[in-house]
């Protein structure tokens, strides 16, 4: 019974929703017992009287504590009320419930997939949107327009309107030219070079086997020289710089020099083992390339004018062009390479080595040219079956830029007056074009000819371009003329130069 007696009290303590009755008195029972004594005891001594009640208010513990403001103290009215007791709602249980339901459940393949899935349903919660698939930056609405007429020097950068410079319109380039004239039994043949312009403003045209002279300036037409024998051929012509002497290579190996003025041969140079295809003037130093791959430097002035020989092609020599500075020589083969080599030094073997070799064209190369304005760029462009313009720095022995023209290149020039580029094309276009250099951006093309184009030459003041073709034609193209205001500009600028040479040289 005893035994009873005491599961009985052990069971009620652990219920803990019981007040324990043998346990000391909890000290929120003790303040509220000696508060209750207090105030019966003031009560009983001050109750007749209203003084008494004034004396009582004024004595009176105040209901706030000191230091918590607008906040009463409040007694726990039921016993046991100190203690934490948890209580488990329905909803507290139903969580409890799927947790341990799922931990029973059998693992996620691929977890990987499951929680990109959550992160993609709570951004587009959070944030409305996906934000893996969002934009960081997004600039919405068109780019605003600058002000009409306002010019800014570091250029609009959300502009829908050209720059200034953009709109400036270019020159008028005429696409007819300016004259033709006939050039009967002119020789079809892409390896010679038979039109070239002299500083007199005299245009040399070989027709099979004569010379004829244009004179630009009065048009007038001589026959400067014609070979003996009716199977020789004109291979290539070549004025000096001063103008007054004309250099023709034929196809008896041969190399004449004639004095234009007087119209008389002055001598005949042999010393090459096939036709000479290719002249080219270095003041006094005449360099000729010929059907056999070597190039001969001839010094004009003595009776031993053979005074060097250069050997690197393996093929026909069909582009010859000396450097403006005198400094290299360029020439261009059959054999699909291009070569560069060093000036000839008086008295001196060297110059037999090449300074750059470039076989970058897949054809062969006749058409070379360069620079005025940059005497180390050379242009060169290559046959059928290459198509290409490339433009070389000889200092670097670098190609900087490269232009697929998709037509023949048969000859290239320079043109000073606006910095531009002139090729010749025979198959597939058979017209000229014109480049703005350096990027190499077609300015305008030149078409009427009715076969190949072969050669082009500049008029000594560089307004005009002369082209020979297939059709038996020459044809004057006026394309590069200057302004007025640039003309005599350039003409004051001129006449200052040759002014402070003569007084040098006096």
């Amino acid at each position: 019974m005893a035994q009873f007696g005491f599961d009985n009290d052990i069971h009620s303590i652990l219920k803990l929703d019981m007040p324990i009755t043998n346990a000391p008195m909890a000290r929120w029972q003790r303040k509220a017992s000696s508060s209750m004594s207090t105030s019966s005891a003031n009560t009983s001594a001050l109750s007749p009287g209203k003084s008494g009640n004034r004396s009582l208010s004024m004595s009176k513990t105040p209901s706030k504590t000191p230091g918590k403001n607008g906040k009463t103290q409040c007694t726990p009215s039921k016993a046991g009320g100190d203690r934490f007791i948890p209580t488990r709602n329905n909803k507290q249980m139903d969580v409890a419930s799927f947790l341990l339901s799922k931990e029973n459940e059998p693992m996620d393949t691929n977890p990987l997939a499951a929680t990109s899935e959550n992160q993609k349903a709570w951004s587009v919660t959070l944030n409305g949107f996906d934000i893996e698939e969002a934009k960081i930056l997004h600039l919405g609405g068109k780019p605003l327009n600058a002000p009409e007429g306002y010019q800014n020097n570091l250029k609009v950068l959300y502009s829908q309107v050209s720059t200034p410079v953009s709109t400036k319109k270019t020159r008028y380039i005429p696409s007819v030219p300016d004259r033709i004239l006939d050039a009967p039994e002119l020789r079809n043949d892409f390896y010679l070079n038979l039109l070239d312009w002299s500083s007199r403003n005299l245009l040399a045209v070989a027709l099979h086997n004569s010379v004829y002279l244009w004179d630009a300036t009065q048009g007038d037409i001589v026959l400067l020289m014609k070979l003996e024998r009716e199977e020789d051929y004109i291979c290539s012509v070549s004025w000096i710089k001063e103008g007054n002497f004309l250099a023709i290579g034929t196809s008896d190996c041969k190399v004449q020099l004639w004095d234009v003025e007087n119209q008389k041969r002055l001598r005949s140079m042999a010393s090459h083992t096939a036709r000479v295809g290719s002249l080219s003037w270095n003041n006094h130093i005449l360099s000729s390339g010929a059907r056999s791959g070597h190039i001969h430097h001839h010094d004009v002035r003595v009776a031993d004018h053979h005074i060097f020989t250069l050997s690197g092609h393996s093929q026909e020599v069909c582009g010859l062009e000396w450097s403006p500075d005198g400094r290299y020589l360029a020439s261009g083969g059959n054999d699909n390479l291009v070569y560069v080599w060093p000036g000839v030094q008086e008295g001196s073997g060297q110059g037999s080595n090449a300074v750059h070799g470039f076989s970058e064209h897949q054809g062969a190369v006749k058409a070379l040219a360069w620079c005025p304005w940059q005497p180390n760029i050379l242009a060169s462009g290559g046959g059928t079956s290459d198509r290409h313009i490339r433009i070389w720095n000889v200092t670097s022995g670098t190609c900087i830029s490269a232009l697929d023209t998709q037509s023949q290149v048969s000859s290239l020039k320079f043109a000073p007056n606006y910095k531009e580029l002139v090729s010749s094309h025979g198959y597939a276009h058979d017209n000229v074009v014109i480049w703005k250099y350096p990027s190499l951006t077609k300015m305008a093309e030149l078409n009427g000819h009715e076969g190949r184009v072969l050669n082009i030459t500049m008029s000594p003041d560089c307004s005009t371009v002369a082209t020979v073709g297939g059709d038996e034609t020459v044809r004057l193209w006026k394309s590069f003329e200057l302004d007025p205001v640039k003309k005599k500009a350039k003409e004051r600028m001129v006449k200052s130069t040759s002014g402070s040479i003569h007084q040098s040289i006096r």
